[in-house]
């Protein structure tokens, strides 16, 4: 029991590190040109979405066949839901710039990009009776959600939150993928 105490009291120095190195991380982040890029485009590609599924889009989905409607509901929803959990995420990110949030909130796990098992599922079966707009829609928002979920990764995941990164190497790690070149 005394070297379990011991061991743990001797990462505490090192978890502490890691801490201040998340929060280096994101409140360096949300000050970048990336993340305002990337905050751009989410709220534009979100913006242009709602525009389409609202107007064209639903005009569109009425003169398709039964398969091609049903696929088109569950690919709209598909689509809306990449894009509420990216502008979500950039939201936080947003509020971690803006002294609305501390980055130790922003750690938290609720804030995380999530339904993975939505945003990465197979398209429906009718998927190829869409409309081509929709189809663009959908390719946009999984490559903004991939962008994103790098980011996140980066930030919150590789090892820093477990507890598996140095808080120097983290921020190394960080500082290198964010400023390398991306796909898209």
């Amino acid at each position: 029991m005394a070297e379990d105490k011991t061991s743990m009291n001797a990462d505490l120095p090192q978890k502490q590190a890691d801490a201040e190195a998340i929060r280096i991380a994101v409140t360096d982040f949300a000050s970048s040109e990336v993340f305002q890029r990337t905050f751009d485009d989410g709220m534009a590609l979100v913006e242009e979405t709602a525009a389409y599924l609202d107007g064209e889009g639903r005009e569109e989905s009425k003169s398709l066949p039964r398969k091609g409607a049903l696929a088109y509901a569950g690919e709209s929803m598909r689509v809306t839901t990449r894009l509420m959990q990216v502008a979500s995420w950039l939201l936080v990110q947003r509020a971690v710039r803006e002294d609305e949030m501390t980055p130790d909130e922003a750690t938290d796990k609720k804030y995380r990009l999530s339904a993975q098992e939505v945003c990465r599922a197979r398209p429906l079966e009718g998927a190829d009776l869409i409309p081509a707009r929709l189809k663009d829609l959908l390719t946009q928002s999984s490559h903004l959600y991939d962008r994103v979920e790098r980011l996140d990764h980066q930030l919150y995941r590789e090892g820093r939150i477990e507890g598996g990164t140095s808080g120097v190497q983290a921020q190394h790690d960080l500082l290198a993928s964010v400023f390398a070149p991306t796909e898209g």
